[in-house]
C-alpha cells in the first residue's frame, strides 16, 4: 500500500456544471448536504476535494469499489472508515487538511498521521503585532523567540503559520480537539528557511518538556502554504523509547492531483441532483468581495 500525500488546488478549481453535479453524486448523501450548507464556494469546493481525495485512497490502495465505501464521523467529527477490513489494512490510517487553496490528504500504512496545511495571510482587521498578542498563549516563549527572530513581520507571519501547522498536525495524529494546551507542546524548527517542493523532516517536538520521538514532513507547497505530517507509532503520543524511523516512509513528495485524477476511480453513490448546481451558483466565492470568476456548462 505505502504512503500517499496528496494535493488537489481546490480554490483553482473552477467547476463547470457537470463537473460539480458528477462530484456531487460521488460522495455520501449526508456528506453532500452537509458541503450544500456552506455560505462561500471557496469552503464548499475545499470540504467536497477532501471527501473525494478520501474515497480516492480507499478505492485505489484499500481496493474497496468506490460506491461501497462508507465513511463516519468520530464524536470530534474525524471521518474514518466504517467497512470491515481485512486486517493486513485494520492499520492504515488517512488524515486530510482544507485550509488556503488546497486540499491535501497524507496516509500511512502503520503509524498514526495527522496533516495540517497553513496559508500565510495577512491577519483581517488587526495589524501583525496586534495578533501575535492576540495569539500570544499559543506558542511557548521558545517558540516565540524563533518568530519574532525572523528579519520582518511577514517573515514572522510566516514563521507563525508554519508552527501552528506543525501543533495542528500532531493534535490532528493524536485525534485531540480544542481542550488540549498547545503550550504542553514545543516545536524546535529546523531549518529556518524552506524549499518549495523539498520534504524536510528535521523538526524535533518536546512534550512537556521532553523530546518525542514523533516525526515531523514539512513542506512548502508554494510561496504562502506550508504543509505538515505528523507521524507517530499506533500506541499513544508519549514515544520517548519508540523507534518510529524505522517505520518512516522515504520522504514522499505531495503530487498535484486534478479533477480528472480525484474522480478517476469513482463509481456514483447517488443519482443527479440539478438543483445543487444552482446552490454552488448561488454561493459567493470569498467572505470578501473579489473579481469573480464566471462558471461554465460543459459542452
Amino acid at each position: 500500500m505505502g504512503s500517499v500525500r496528496w494535493a488537489f488546488p481546490c480554490a483553482a478549481w473552477r467547476p463547470c456544471r457537470q463537473e460539480w453535479l458528477l462530484a456531487a453524486r460521488l460522495v455520501q448523501p449526508e456528506e453532500k448536504d452537509r458541503i450544500g450548507q456552506f455560505v462561500f464556494a471557496r469552503d464548499a469546493k475545499a470540504a467536497l476535494a477532501g471527501h473525494l481525495l478520501i474515497r480516492k485512497l480507499i478505492a485505489e490502495k484499500l481496493c474497496i469499489p468506490w460506491n461501497e465505501i462508507n465513511l463516519q464521523r468520530t464524536s470530534k467529527g474525524k471521518p474514518f472508515l466504517a467497512n470491515n477490513v481485512f486486517s493486513i489494512y485494520s492499520n492504515y490510517n488517512f488524515n486530510v487538511s482544507h485550509q488556503g487553496d488546497y486540499a491535501v490528504l497524507a496516509a500511512e500504512p502503520e503509524l498514526q498521521v495527522g496533516i495540517d496545511i497553513m496559508k500565510t495571510n495577512l491577519p483581517g482587521s488587526s495589524s501583525i503585532p496586534n495578533f501575535f498578542r492576540i495569539m500570544k498563549r499559543q506558542f511557548t516563549a521558545t517558540e516565540w523567540d524563533i518568530i519574532n527572530s525572523m528579519s520582518n513581520e511577514w517573515m514572522q507571519l510566516d514563521m507563525f503559520y508554519r508552527h501552528w501547522a506543525l501543533k495542528e498536525s500532531f493534535l490532528k495524529a493524536i485525534g485531540v480537539g480544542i481542550g488540549f494546551n498547545l503550550q504542553r507542546i514545543e516545536f524546535n524548527v529546523s531549518p529556518l528557511q524552506l524549499e518549495i517542493g523539498k520534504v524536510y523532516k528535521e523538526t524535533k517536538m518536546l512534550l512537556d518538556g521532553d523530546e518525542e520521538e514523533w516525526t515531523f514532513e514539512e513542506t512548502r507547497l508554494d510561496d504562502h502554504h506550508h504543509v505538515a505530517v505528523a507521524l507517530g507509532k499506533q500506541d499513544g503520543f508519549g514515544q520517548k523509547h519508540s523507534n518510529v524511523s524505522s517505520m518512516e516512509p522515504d520522504q514522499p513528495q505531495f503530487t498535484l492531483l486534478t479533477f480528472e485524477d480525484l474522480v478517476a476511480s469513482g463509481i456514483p453513490v447517488a443519482p443527479e441532483d440539478s438543483a445543487y448546481w444552482d446552490n454552488f451558483c448561488s454561493k459567493q466565492e470569498h467572505p470578501v468581495k473579489q473579481n469573480s470568476h464566471s462558471r461554465e456548462e460543459c459542452l
